[in-house]
């Protein structure tokens, strides 16, 4: 259980650092590599977690922090990565050490750098409170964190200028290796022979054995021969050498590298890896397209300096997917960055870049119900890193708050479909803060915001924010915000167990929406008026609410979006006793949970399973399910029990099994559970081999939920 990338390109040498480090990793529960930009911190990282992974059970976790901003969102970004949510706040520290207490895994937490006293202080507290956690991070300096141990990791070997260039001594070393790999990437049928031997290690020699800058010169084999590259090394490492006494030796040959390859690049590409080094994480070719141009560069020619750029290994192609992602090495980026900075068109490229993710954002809102839904939400999964930088811009940029509301308020459906629903608010409550002024977008974040604090149980936030909303939706005339609002208004009573009201009110909401013609606002009244009656120990109105709200997926082609009501429809047929039929339900619910990653809906599916195997006798079966959704449950921000209207029915079947199968069993049971990724739960959940026992009654009416 992990999320390290796959191996895009070999790795080469490092065999001696890598014994070291590993040995290093067994006895420190905190280890940095630390370096020169460029000299393959990163890579040794991801190569040593990979080596070790099996070491640790609950797995090897990489968190990317080379594209994130605001300090205030590291935690954060480590839950994300965790799939730990915070019921109502941004997650802290504490949030990833309560979830983490039983746990053995290593976080890696890469390029540290620009955010080093936060990092330090994560590490520090999260290694004191947590005893199965080990991090390595990588950083140009260290942490400084009591228990620190650092591993330099040195440039990669390169021969003596008084070694004999044999061919068995010049393969001993790395760095020629590196070369000889990417050159023969770059132009197959390269190979390091008696004709360029010597240059070939001379160009090593010049970069100081640094991978980036040998992979960068290694590249342009494509278009010059090894001589040619040596001679335009020797005039840039010159020319730096003299211009300048302060930078460190090594940097100097890296800036040099990179230098030439910024002046082997067109005037446009130039400007087009300038331009990019906006885009976080990664870009498709409709971001460049829309993020580059302008300002003497035409739309149509961004694809070509695209691939220019990647013929030149500024930009790498990360998949092969469509559409293409491409991506920029982090210390490519930055001097990208520091070039439109010193063009004076920063804030304007960052403003089209908020435009188009703006765009997106809302592109996606219009998708949901909708045949495409599972292609959009995928999508601004994907961009999730640039989503957030937009917003950023939009929070730190004057004037911009109102274009942030409009961006996180179009994201509604992705905060809660994703379970981000933390990072969701904590955006919303920023652009609230900073746009005051009375408008539709304040009255739909308001709205937006209490549905969410709503899902976390943080009711009296969600009330009030109700309350203003209302207010402000009346001032306006909003009738679409108003439908919102009475609907959530029913939803918080539904909560709050006053059941009749709550029927009324979304009654009221599924009428208006039905008016206004809101497909969206109509699922999700039909949704909690299906649950709303199963509380009331009315199945059978449950299960019109269900088929309605079917049929509306169904007539718009939006699958990914029957999981809701196919699990209240199974939730009305276990409150009726016909765990046959709810199981079935569950089941062709629990792809599209899979397909959607929606944690929020796959423990409420699992939850249901466990019941219907503990009523049928499965007890063991139960309590696994009940293990599995315990861990999803928390990776949401609930309590292990779920819902508060689960609760009942959760405690019931916990009880059940464990008077059954007795605490130790039970709780090995249970932990076997916990310890299943959410793939894992799924296809133990679609399991159908184990033998049924017979069926017992389902509770009286009066027992199927709490006072």
């Amino acid at each position: 259980m992990d999320n390290l990338p796959g191996e895009m390109t070999s790795f080469v040498g490092r065999r001696r650092e890598t014994a070291q480090a590993v040995r290093l990793l067994r006895r420190a529960r905190l280890v940095t590599l630390t370096g020169v930009a460029g000299v393959g911190k990163t890579r040794l990282a991801l190569w040593l977690a990979a080596q070790v992974r099996e070491a640790f059970p609950d797995g090897v976790w990489l968190v990317e922090l080379a594209a994130l901003i605001d300090d205030t969102l590291l935690p954060q970004t480590v839950a994300d990565v965790l799939g730990i949510q915070d019921r109502l706040h941004v997650a802290t520290v504490d949030t990833l050490a309560d979830h983490l207490a039983d746990t053995q895994l290593l976080l890696v937490l890469d390029n540290c750098e620009h955010l080093l006293d936060s990092c330090a202080m994560l590490t520090s507290q999260l290694l004191a409170a947590v005893p199965g956690v080990r991090i390595l991070a990588t950083s140009r300096q260290a942490l400084g964190v009591a228990g620190e141990h650092l591993f330099e990791v040195p440039p990669l070997p390169v021969p003596d200028p008084g070694q004999p260039m044999t061919p068995r001594a010049v393969a001993r070393h790395g760095a020629v290796r590196l070369f000889a790999e990417r050159a023969a990437v770059a132009r197959p049928g390269f190979t390091v022979d008696a004709s360029n031997r010597a240059t070939v290690v001379r160009v090593c020699q010049r970069l100081d054995g640094i991978p980036l800058a040998i992979e960068l010169a290694a590249l342009r084999v494509r278009a010059l021969p090894v001589g040619e590259i040596l001679t335009g090394l020797d005039d840039y490492l010159e020319f730096l050498a003299t211009g300048s006494r302060i930078a460190v030796p090594r940097v100097q040959t890296l800036r040099a590298a990179i230098d030439w390859s910024f002046a082997l690049c067109s005037h446009d590409e130039q400007r087009l890896w300038a331009r990019a080094s906006v885009l976080a994480d990664g870009f498709d070719l409709d971001a460049a397209e829309a993020v580059c141009s302008g300002q003497d560069i035409a739309r149509d020619d961004v694809v070509d300096l695209v691939a220019g750029l990647v013929d030149k290994s500024i930009l790498t192609r990360t998949s092969h997917d469509t559409p293409a992602r491409y991506r920029m090495l982090e210390v490519i980026r930055q001097y990208g960055q520091e070039q439109l900075i010193a063009s004076g068109h920063l804030t304007a490229v960052r403003a089209r870049h908020r435009d188009h993710y703006r765009q997106l954002a809302t592109r996606g809102e219009q998708a949901w119900l909708g045949p495409n839904e599972q292609a959009w939400f995928t999508r601004l999964r994907r961009e999730h890193p640039n989503l957030r930088a937009a917003l950023e811009f939009c929070l730190t940029e004057p004037g911009q708050a109102r274009a942030g509301l409009e961006i996180t308020t179009a994201l509604f459906h992705y905060w809660v479909r994703s379970c981000t629903h933390t990072e969701g608010r904590y955006w919303l409550d920023q652009a609230l803060e900073l746009a005051p002024e009375p408008s539709p977008h304040r009255a739909k974040a308001l709205w937006t915001s209490g549905h969410i604090a709503l899902m976390q149980a943080d009711t009296t936030t969600a009330l009030s924010q109700l309350e203003q909303a209302r207010a402000l939706a009346h001032r306006l005339g909003d009738e679409l915000a108003l439908a919102h609002i009475t609907l959530d208004f029913g939803v918080a009573a539904f909560i709050q167990n006053d059941h009749q009201h709550a029927v009324t009110l979304l009654e009221d909401a599924l009428a208006h929406h039905q008016t206004l013609d809101n497909p969206a606002g109509v699922w999700l009244a039909l949704v909690y008026l299906a649950l709303t009656a199963a509380a009331l120990g009315d199945p059978d109105r449950a299960a019109d609410f269900g088929e309605e709200c079917l049929a509306l997926c169904d007539s718009r082609g939006a699958s990914p979006s029957r999981i809701y009501p196919l699990w209240v429809l199974s939730f009305a047929r276990w409150l009726s006793g016909d765990r046959q039929q709810a199981a079935r339900l569950i089941r062709k619910g629990l792809p599209a949970a899979r397909q959607f990653d929606d944690r929020w809906a796959l423990a409420h599916h699992l939850e249901t399973l466990a019941w219907i195997a503990g009523a049928d006798g499965r007890h063991a079966r139960a309590t696994r399910l009940l293990g599995a959704a315990h861990t999803i449950w928390r990776s949401t921000g609930t309590p292990q029990s779920g819902p508060r209207y689960l609760a009942f029915s959760h405690d019931r079947c916990e009880q059940q099994v464990r008077d059954a199968l007795g605490d130790e069993q039970f709780t090995t049971a249970f932990q076997h559970g916990t310890r299943l990724t959410p793939d894992q739960a799924i296809d133990y959940a679609l399991e159908t081999s184990e033998p049924t026992t017979a069926a017992q009654p389902a509770p009286p009416s009066h027992d199927r939920w709490p006072p």
